[in-house]
């Protein structure tokens, strides 16, 4: 072969083997610029795009086309050695390019031209001028070179192969941009006597030899550098690409990437647009503005957050920006995103303020007294929204050292709802919150990876925590504390996961965590977790990572208001006494515990749960005793009343259709939901109990399976095992002794228990060791512990879930226990009609419905969440939709799950929605 720098003048004696059908790889061999027999794929593709002409990018382009091409023209049995050696030019003939009859058949077997096929080819052209000489000539421009090879193939019949159309993208288009006259491509056309010299003489225009000649081949050395060079720009701009990306576009990269592994925990979960809002009310409901206040920032001793306070204010939110910083973790409107209520520094404000919160006294007449102005006041200086609470005075339980501030939710984060309607924001207490903190929580933690792993980020938060002039000594022992709770949160993701993965559901499926979502929350589950695994091993007891379950039981925040006043306030009717009830919350929630054998054993159970502020919020919620009034009536945190007087047409109600539902209220619900509670029959029902010198209302509940309702939360407890450290002396049976118990209590292991005793044990444990220490008087400690309700199991012979009365039940959607069913409207209708997908977010509420609206197969929006039922096939653990379902027929017996008859129509199921809306 000649090197193209010292190419001689052509030689038509240069031989071309007759099994060589292409015609410029032909007229490459005729030429001399390669060998006639294998030519290494870098000779050959560079050599073919030198003839183009092309140059930069294109020219890379040309090559890489070229060289996929001849990797396969001798076959894919031959693909192996066209990569060592090279592409076989004297053996194409049989191979994919030869095409077997679907080609052009200009050059025969022998290697021979036919004229008449040069002729068909003519035919399918035209005539051109030559931009060169200005005479006219035969030739073909894209198009019809396109309607030839669709001929060719036409021709060939079944002979022709599904890649001989592609093929022939890459030959004689290819042919054309390389021979071809004319500047611009539309004007581009292949001379037929070009094409008719190529075949007959192997020779190319004098053009295509200065391009090939002026282009000398690179040497493999070269070709190694400039793929080398190529590759680095490559990489760097992919990886600048990539960041773009992700800075710009980070819930995009999320949703293509694999849902599962380390890359997609790299980015924060997506979070719902927050609409403007036009404006905001909270409606009445008893409490004072500054009651109302207190309530939301009221600390109960919890740490939530992995961080301290200072520490949490100090963090960025987890998004990367290429030439900004990014917001605050503590924005109100970053945390909004998340579900949360916004809420105002102070109340002492002005009225402009007041009103964007919604806290001015817009619609109210009068403002009952407070309560909260005998108490401990609260602050919300860095206006954290509605749940979020400063808790100051923190002493480490175990080593008794004064802790810096921290920073936890109170249990307003969960009972504090809204409703969002065409711009308006209509929020109340007591009601369920359409929170995801399985999103903050991740975030939190993505935030924490972030200030320590990307640059200038932990520069930033060291300045804020220390200050700017704090010296490297200082900043190197905070990166290192941060470090190390980053690691913790890190090294505990991974346990429980494996731990989950190792262990099987009551029903022997594989555990796995169920999404909560917006407006769910595995609380049982999540509790116990804390308690009997976390806890300890944040004391340093090792080994109860067994105790860890997955979070299969999310059920929707339960209202409040007038729970105080219920025996059980739990939706499975488990726990009686208010403070093991509230101080489990509490616990549940973080706060600090000891249960380390390392320090004096007085130490044991001290934690950082506020007993007293817990007892502060339940006087607030309950109110005056209703009985001691001249006429029974609930005080305290009253339901929310339907805002009609707020939101317009669309929400008066219809009086005559109310009064209709009335009657069917009667006649269908009020049986488990006992009369509405502003009615005489409400107040005399036989399910008032004694308690004390008062009552409680021992509301209906049903066993599970004849409402047949979801399973999961109503076996939490009961089926749940716990296993203990034998030094903490948990021993069950003290209920017994302590309370006075109708049912046993102790477990048959000193270790190992029951879920639900050992949590009542353990809660009692606590409450009685912060009485203690704090050497609260007996006749206070009587009063905190509301000594007739008893800490004791439900004496019920099996799970059963609690039917409360439906005083504001239109503000607690999405329905039933789990959240599954998203309004009241498919609540009536028969348990198989419901729809089993729908999404939870930032969405408008429906006053028809009255809930969420859900369309057939709808997609969520960016960020929102999807409850879902699964498949009949593949149920997703704690998401059935079933039960609690009016559909029997007359003459039908009762069976599981069907609690009332089939509505006639629609029209009685919006009468008693109408009337739903008046309680």
């Amino acid at each position: 072969m000649h090197h193209p720098a010292s190419k001689p003048p052509f030689d038509p004696s240069i031989p071309v083997s007759p099994n060589n059908p292409c015609p410029f790889l032909r007229g490459l061999a005729g030429e001399g610029f390669v060998e006639g027999g294998t030519v290494p794929l870098n000779t050959l593709s560079q050599t073919i795009a030198n003839a183009t002409g092309e140059t930069g990018l294109k020219k890379i382009s040309a090559r890489i086309q070229v060289r996929g091409v001849a990797l396969i023209a001798n076959g894919i049995k031959h693909i192996l050695k066209s990569i060592w050696s090279g592409a076989q030019l004297d053996a194409l003939r049989g191979g994919p390019l030869d095409k077997r009859g679907a080609g052009s058949r200009i050059l025969g077997v022998d290697g021979k031209v036919n004229e008449d096929e040069i002729a068909r080819l003519a035919s399918f052209g035209r005539t051109y001028t030559d931009p060169r000489t200005g005479s006219s000539e035969p030739g073909l421009n894209a198009a019809e070179i396109q309607s030839f090879m669709r001929d060719n193939l036409k021709r060939a019949g079944s002979a022709a192969r599904w890649y001989y159309k592609l093929l022939m993208k890459f030959e004689w288009p290819i042919l054309l941009k390389i021979i071809g006259k004319g500047k611009q491509d539309e004007e581009r056309y292949l001379s037929v006597a070009d094409v008719r010299t190529l075949f007959e003489e192997r020779k190319f225009p004098d053009s295509i030899n200065q391009r090939i000649l002026s282009q000398p081949l690179l040497s493999a050395c070269q070709l190694r550098f400039r793929w080398a060079v190529a590759l680095t720009a490559f990489v760097i701009g992919l990886g600048l690409v990539a960041l773009v990306a992700v800075a710009e576009f980070p819930n995009q990269v999320r949703a293509i990437l694999p849902q599962k592994g380390i890359l997609v925990n790299l980015l924060p979960p997506p979070l719902p647009a927050v609409p403007e809002t036009k404006a905001a009310f909270w409606l009445e409901q008893n409490w004072s503005l500054k009651d109302r206040h207190w309530f939301h920032h009221a600390s109960q001793g919890t740490a939530t957050f992995p961080v301290p306070y200072e520490w949490f204010i100090a963090l960025e939110q987890p998004r990367l920006h290429l030439f900004s910083k990014p917001g605050m973790m503590k924005d109100s409107a970053y945390l909004e995103g998340f579900g949360f209520i916004p809420s105002p520094q102070s109340i002492q404000t002005d009225t402009t303020t007041l009103r964007r919160f919604g806290y001015a006294n817009v619609y109210e007449t009068t403002q009952p007294s407070d309560w909260s102005t005998r108490w401990t006041p609260v602050e919300n200086v860095d206006g954290l929204p509605v749940g979020f609470a400063r808790m100051t005075g923190v002493v480490d339980p175990a080593t008794g050292r004064r802790e810096e501030d921290k920073i936890g939710l109170t249990c307003a984060a969960c009972h504090t709802g809204q409703i969002h309607y065409q711009g308006v924001d209509v929020r109340f207490d007591g009601g369920p919150a359409m929170t995801d903190l399985k999103k903050l929580e991740l975030s939190t933690g993505l935030s924490i990876a972030y200030t320590l792993y990307v640059p200038f980020r932990f520069q930033r938060f060291a300045d804020r925590v220390l200050g700017p002039d704090a010296s490297k000594t200082d900043r190197a022992a905070l990166k290192q504390k941060l470090s190390a709770i980053g690691t913790f949160l890190i090294d505990w993701a991974q346990t429980q996961q494996k731990t989950i993965e190792g262990k099987k559901t009551w029903n022997g499926r594989q555990q796995q965590d169920t999404e909560e979502g917006f407006g769910r929350l595995d609380a049982l589950n999540r509790i116990g977790n804390q308690v009997f695994s976390q806890d300890l091993a944040l004391s340093g007891v090792k080994g109860f990572e067994k105790n860890l379950h997955a979070q299969d039981a999310p059920v929707s925040y339960p209202a409040i208001w007038t729970v105080p006043w219920f025996k059980f306030a739990q939706y499975d009717a488990s726990i009686e006494q208010p403070l093991i009830r509230n101080a489990g919350e509490a616990l549940g929630v973080t706060a600090l515990l000891n249960l380390s054998d390392a320090y004096p054993a007085d130490r044991l159970w001290r934690s950082s749960v506020n007993i007293r502020t817990l007892g502060w919020i339940e006087d607030m919620l309950r109110g005056p005793d209703p009985f001691k009034a001249a006429e029974p009536k609930f005080g305290g945190l009253l339901a929310p009343k339907w805002p009609s007087q707020i939101l317009g047409d669309a929400w008066r109600i219809d009086q005559k259709k109310a009064e209709n539902g009335r009657k069917i209220y009667e006649q269908m619900c009020s049986g488990c939901h006992l009369p509405a509670v502003n009615t005489d029959a409400f107040w005399s029902s036989s399910h008032w109990e004694q308690s004390g010198d008062s009552k409680v209302l021992n509301a209906v509940t049903i066993p599970l399976k004849e409402i047949n309702t979801d399973p999961e939360q109503s076996l939490v407890l009961g089926n749940r095992v716990v296993d203990v450290p034998g030094f903490l002396k948990v021993n069950t049976g003290d209920l017994q002794t302590w309370w006075q118990c109708e049912v046993p209590t102790a477990s048959k292991s000193p270790n190992e228990m029951v879920y639900a005793l050992g949590l009542m044990t353990v809660v009692d444990l606590v409450a009685r060791k912060w009485m203690d220490d704090e050497k609260v008087p007996e006749a206070e400690r009587g009063k905190m512990w509301n000594l007739a309700r008893k800490n004791c199991l439900n004496p019920a012979p099996d799970p059963r879930y609690r039917a409360r009365p439906l005083n504001g039940i239109w503000a607690t959607a999405p329905y039933l226990h789990n959240g599954s069913v998203p309004s009241l409207y498919w609540l009536l209708k028969p348990a198989s009609e419901r729809p089993t997908r729908f999404c939870m977010g930032r969405r408008d509420y429906d006053p028809v419905t009255v809930g969420f609206a859900v369309t057939a197969n709808e997609t969520c929006k960016t960020g929102e969440t999807q409850f879902s039922a699964g498949s009949e096939q593949d149920p997703i653990q704690g998401n059935s939709v079933l039960g609690h379902s009016f559909e029997r027929k007359d003459g039908e017996p009762k069976r599981p799950g069907v609690i009332g008859r089939m509505f006639k129509d629609d029209a009685e199921r919006y009468d008693l929605i109408e009337y739903l809306k008046t309680l």
